[in-house]
């Protein structure tokens, strides 16, 4: 291939992303006045807050640390792709949207797989016993949230598709309310919400992910920020791995804390965190294949516009 013609029909977003990152690289090592970090009142990141360890480690090195709610993952990586966040934590689907989006973000890590704490639930005297009853009925959940990944998969497993079913989309607390006047026949949900709805309204799982869909949580940063700040991007990867082996070994304490973050029963986190391993991992090449698998059924189900190819999101530490 003539090599003009070759760097003529590079994409100009290629072109763009090598001179930015090259750029950045120019920054590494600097250390920020400031990390914004998002997060939502049920995550990680919640948890970090709370305990103030990351606070007072950066305090030492003169970096202060603003932490922004947001109400859920995709918002929160609109806030990362506009500069108003630097890092944040989401499950495995909305890094997907965001870089359909054409989100500059980067995958700093991940957590271990966690696939009991995502399930499809129904009513406790509900007929419906498997999968396979489902056809045909109204399943609410979040529209491209990691639980309907976990959706298309068990369809599949069980020789339905999609359009067998009739989604219902709500957010969390609209489906619940919904779950309970019986509105929907079944909901797809993810811990601590999955915890409350069996212990308040006594559902009945049908299925979790557990060999259907891995279901992890994925540290993500802008590359703006990760390129230009490698030390503090992996300090904080640190201090999460530090507080997940905490928060493992004293699980009624983590509780309290999201029990106050969240409104929730300690008792509710208690049952969530019984099958929720935290951990913070680097990625690996298994990992980016298993997330590349999402995006590609979610382009294949059209719910993602455009194939996504999830490794151009690497960290160039993991290079």
């Amino acid at each position: 291939m003539h090599k003009k013609w070759f760097t003529k029909a590079l994409p100009a977003a290629a072109i763009l992303l090598a001179l930015s990152t090259t750029s950045y690289a120019a920054f590494a090592g600097t250390k920020p006045e400031t990390v914004n970090i998002g997060y939502q009142k049920a995550n990680i990141f919640a948890l970090l807050k709370y305990r103030g360890t990351l606070d007072d480690s950066f305090k030492q090195q003169g970096i202060n640390v603003r932490w922004v709610e947001f109400p859920a993952g995709p918002q929160m990586l609109e806030g990362l792709n506009v500069g108003s966040i630097d890092l944040a934590a989401t499950g495995d689907a909305p890094p997907t949207f965001a870089q359909a989006a054409q989100a500059d973000l980067v995958y700093l890590g991940h957590s271990p797989a966690n696939p009991k704490t995502e399930a499809i639930v129904v009513a406790a005297d509900s007929p419906i016993n498997s999968v396979a009853d489902l056809k045909g009925k109204k399943v609410a959940l979040n529209k491209g949230s990691d639980v309907n990944y976990l959706l298309i998969a068990a369809l599949e497993k069980a020789g339905l598709s999609y359009k067998d079913i009739t989604p219902v989309y709500l957010p969390p607390a609209d489906a619940r309310a919904a779950f309970q006047r019986g509105a929907i026949d079944a909901w797809v949900i993810w811990d601590p919400y999955l915890a409350e709805v069996e212990t308040h309204a006594n559902a009945r799982q049908i299925k979790n992910a557990e060999g259907l869909v891995p279901h992890y949580t994925f540290y993500l940063a802008s590359r703006k920020f990760a390129e230009g700040h490698p030390e503090t991007a992996q300090k904080v990867l640190s201090e999460l791995a530090t507080l997940s082996e905490w928060a493992n070994q004293h699980q009624a304490d983590a509780a309290q804390i999201l029990a106050k973050s969240t409104g929730l029963d300690p008792a509710i986190w208690n049952k969530a965190l019984a099958r929720m391993p935290y951990g913070a991992e680097r990625m690996t090449p298994e990992v980016f294949k298993q997330q590349q698998a999402l995006a590609d059924k979610f382009t294949a189900t059209g719910l993602l516009p455009v194939k996504v190819d999830v490794s151009s999101a690497r960290w160039s530490q993991d290079k």
